[in-house]
């Protein structure tokens, strides 16, 4: 017998998916300390950070190490965030702030003609080397060279180039003018150009390897 139709079972009511908390409501809990802000925040741009950080050192470990450290001295300077500036943009600084320190405690001239004086000897190993392997070593060979160049033209070639960012993004990453950024990005290329010829990883000008 069929049920009258007010006592017919109605279907069943689709669960709401959880509201996400706004980014301005967010942000001010974690100024203020909450540490399931936090747990948000950490969630929401951990990616993002490691990419610039892995870009940015070349090295994966040294990366996640970094990332870590954002997010704690993020943490700890909370009081210095400014309601209403972009979250994203604030916790950047503070990776490329990590990068540069890393950078500056692991650096040394001597150090760095070292790992070019090897990676040129792999490369001149002869054509063993298979696709992925010799991908490896342009990566390292890469590094070296940008471990040679001033701090200002590193960082401006990484976040121009290697993290893809538009002109407009780059600058105001490394807050300076995009004039300036070209600048730069202009130098670093024409510095990595000339190391990588020497090191026989580019033909030389008007000439093969």
């Amino acid at each position: 017998m069929k049920p009258a139709p007010h006592l017919q079972l109605l279907p069943p009511i689709a669960a709401s998916p959880p509201t996400p908390v706004a980014d301005d409501a967010l942000e001010l809990r974690a100024r203020d300390g909450d540490l399931a802000a936090w747990s948000e925040v950490y969630a929401r741009h951990y990616g993002r950070l490691l990419r610039q950080l892995r870009h940015l050192t070349g090295d994966l470990a040294v990366a996640e190490e970094l990332a870590q450290e954002t997010f704690a001295q993020a943490m700890a300077s909370r009081a210095r965030y400014e309601p209403g500036r972009s979250l994203e943009a604030w916790l950047a600084g503070i990776a490329l702030n990590m990068a540069r320190k890393h950078w500056r405690s692991r650096q040394s001239t001597q150090r760095a003609h070292a790992r070019l004086e090897c990676v040129a000897e792999v490369h001149g190993a002869g054509p063993a080397l298979d696709r992925l392997h010799l991908q490896r070593e342009r990566s390292r060979v890469l590094y070296a060279v940008l471990a040679e160049l001033p701090e200002s033209l590193r960082e401006a070639f990484t976040v121009r180039e290697l993290e893809g960012m538009s002109t407009e993004e780059a600058a105001a990453r490394l807050a300076i003018s995009p004039g300036n950024l070209a600048v730069r990005i202009s130098r670093a290329r024409a510095r990595i150009g000339a190391a990588l010829r020497a090191l026989g990883w580019l033909p030389r000008e008007g000439g093969s390897t």
